[in-house]
């Protein structure tokens, strides 16, 4: 194994999941009380403003004694500042022998440790579905779990953007299963709900004048319990506050609109060809629609407690089903022009 491993990703349930697996690796059977060091960055045991660094060093330039090798585990080290984080990476730059570093750091990978890092674990998972789908299966492979690719892409549409739960799920099959070949509907039980999916999802499904995919992605959205109904209108009234703006501006490239927006120019395009294909009097109306739905959210309407059968807030429900209902029949009658 490498000297030193970096895991790095901006969701912590993911990084440490990851973590547990490297460090497994990097022991390969030896036993942890006599190899492994383990310390966190910002250790809430040790006396207050005391850094874990000198402890760190003094782990790493100790050599290995009745194992083959020692293993130092550094936890949140996106905690340390540039002098904390200087004398690891002189170690980084040159390793003690039979000795393997291993960091975890939850967020950017523009890290100074990341970049020093002899091999880098980054668990960020794209947006794409066949990306998460192959999240599925690779994470399942590390925990010998067996599951045909059609199976996997399943799991990734019911998990959605939720790939937090994919390590804890194959855990659990695991420890079930073993490597018995499974199919989906071995895995359905242990799923869990939906999980959330792009906003772009929600968006795209509007856009296009569908609202039935609409108030489908919508429900999924309200079910996975990571956003509110607030968020989903707050989410939607950016999405045409943008393209009020760009309604009967001087902008006729996605270059431009993106520059008007101050945003990536591909979605900038997006809402360039929305407010084109729209006009004024449609998109005043769907603003209109957004800030009465807003109010409505607000305590200007109530429909009951919660649906039985989703157990979702009526009201929110409710007030989210017809908002994007009416947003998406008129994409659609923009669409008929």
């Amino acid at each position: 194994m490498t000297s030193s491993v970096c895991v790095v990703g901006t969701d912590a349930t993911m990084v440490y999941d990851a973590l547990h697996r490297v460090v497994e690796e990097a022991l390969g059977g030896l036993d942890p009380a006599v190899a492994l060091e383990d310390f966190t960055a910002r250790d809430a045991t040790a006396p207050s403003g005391e850094s874990v660094v000198p402890a760190v060093l003094e782990a790493l330039y100790t050599p290995a004694f009745l194992v083959e090798r020692r293993v130092v585990v550094l936890r949140d080290a996106q905690a340390l500042g540039a002098t904390e984080a200087a004398p690891l990476l002189e170690w980084m730059g040159a390793p003690t022998p039979a000795t393997v570093l291993v960091v975890a750091v939850v967020g950017a990978k523009s890290n100074r440790l990341v970049k020093a890092a002899a091999e880098v674990v980054d668990v960020a998972v794209g947006s794409r579905s066949s990306e998460r789908a192959a999240f599925v299966r690779t994470t399942f492979e590390s925990y010998r779990v067996s599951l045909d690719a059609a199976s996997a892409q399943e799991v990734a549409a019911v998990v959605g953007d939720d790939v937090a739960r994919v390590d804890a799920l194959a855990r659990t099959l695991q420890s079930i299963y073993g490597s018995a070949p499974l199919r989906f509907e071995h895995v359905a039980p242990y799923l869990g709900d939906a999980g959330d999916v792009p906003a772009w999802d929600l968006t795209d499904a509007i856009d296009a004048g569908d609202a039935a995919l609409a108030i489908e992605v919508a429900r999924r959205m309200l079910g996975s319990h990571r956003r509110s109904g607030l968020q989903l209108v707050a989410l939607l009234e950016r999405h045409y506050l943008n393209v009020a703006r760009l309604e009967g501006s001087e902008a006729t490239t996605k270059e431009a609109a993106a520059a008007l927006l101050s945003m990536n120019p591909f979605p900038a395009g997006k809402a360039l060809a929305l407010a084109s294909r729209l006009g004024a009097k449609r998109v005043a109306t769907a603003v209109a629609w957004l800030a009465e739905a807003d109010l409505a959210l607000k305590g200007g309407e109530s429909y009951g407690g919660r649906d039985l059968e989703s157990d979702l807030d009526l009201t929110e429900l409710t007030v989210v089903e017809v908002l994007v209902a009416r947003l998406a029949r008129l994409s659609a009658s923009a669409r008929r022009r």
